[in-house]
């Protein structure tokens, strides 16, 4: 199962349905939208109540980061996830 990547506000270099398949693409992906959008990576964290090390993490790849922050993040900066494909046993 992968996921679909889209940003809410298009104005950054990431597709409609770009595929995310690790941890590295996503915090690229995050890094794009939250530069995108002129934030600083201190002002994402005070976004999603966290320290701004857990965005220097995300950010660079790291496969550790908390899923709900790590989503939160992405919602500020306006990606969305979609699941897609056939769960695999």
């Amino acid at each position: 199962m992968l996921l679909n990547l889209y940003g809410i506000y298009g104005n950054f270099p990431l597709g409609k349905n770009d595929m995310i398949d690790n941890a590295t693409q996503f915090g690229a992906a995050v890094a794009s939208a939250r530069k995108a959008l002129g934030l600083t990576q201190r002002e994402l964290a005070l976004a999603i109540n966290s320290g701004e090390r857990f965005i220097v993490d995300l950010e660079a790849g790291k496969p550790t980061a908390q899923l709900g922050k790590a989503l939160a993040a992405a919602k500020v900066v306006g990606l969305r996830l979609t699941a897609t494909g056939t769960p695999q046993a």
